[in-house]
């Protein structure tokens, strides 16, 4: 399933320093995703990825903003981009682990964003609840997330 094979390709990029998509389809492969070069390679076109040189000078991929954005959802995008760790989807809701300290403003943004099918937040130190609607999947609620944010 695309999305959570998406899911896992940005926590890898996000927490790890990815230089070559053989790379990726290893880390891919030890979560026990199975994917060819052709699709992480279609994979990371999809979501924006580009290689960039680090501070200590190596080469990894990131994933950057497709486009700008206004407002709310700029600062949605940028408490994503900055304190996200993982996004994980679950029944109706949504369970966004963050940096430690960081849940509050995740939650905020999530909230000042209106990001469709949201309800409201509960935020802890370092996790954010997503509380989708009623009839609203939390699969859904991630996926609208990740469109927005993860990139930079």
């Amino acid at each position: 399933m695309p999305s959570t094979r998406h899911r896992a390709i940005r926590r890898l990029l996000t927490e790890r320093a990815v230089s070559t998509q053989a790379d990726l389809i290893r880390l891919l492969a030890a979560e026990q995703i199975r994917v060819t070069q052709a699709t992480v390679s279609r994979d990371l076109k999809t979501m924006g990825a580009v290689k960039q040189r680090g501070a200590d000078g190596t080469v990894r991929y990131r994933i950057r903003n497709a486009g700008p954005l206004e407002g709310p959802h700029r600062e949605l995008a940028r408490a994503l981009d900055e304190y996200v760790l993982r996004i994980t989807p679950t029944g109706g809701l949504v369970v966004v682990g963050t940096l430690p300290g960081a849940a509050h403003v995740v939650g905020r943004a999530i909230d000042e964003s209106g990001v469709d099918g949201v309800v409201g937040t509960v935020a802890g130190d370092d996790t954010v609840l997503v509380v989708g609607g009623p009839g609203v999947a939390g699969e859904s609620v991630a996926d609208r997330l990740e469109s927005v944010g993860g990139t930079s």
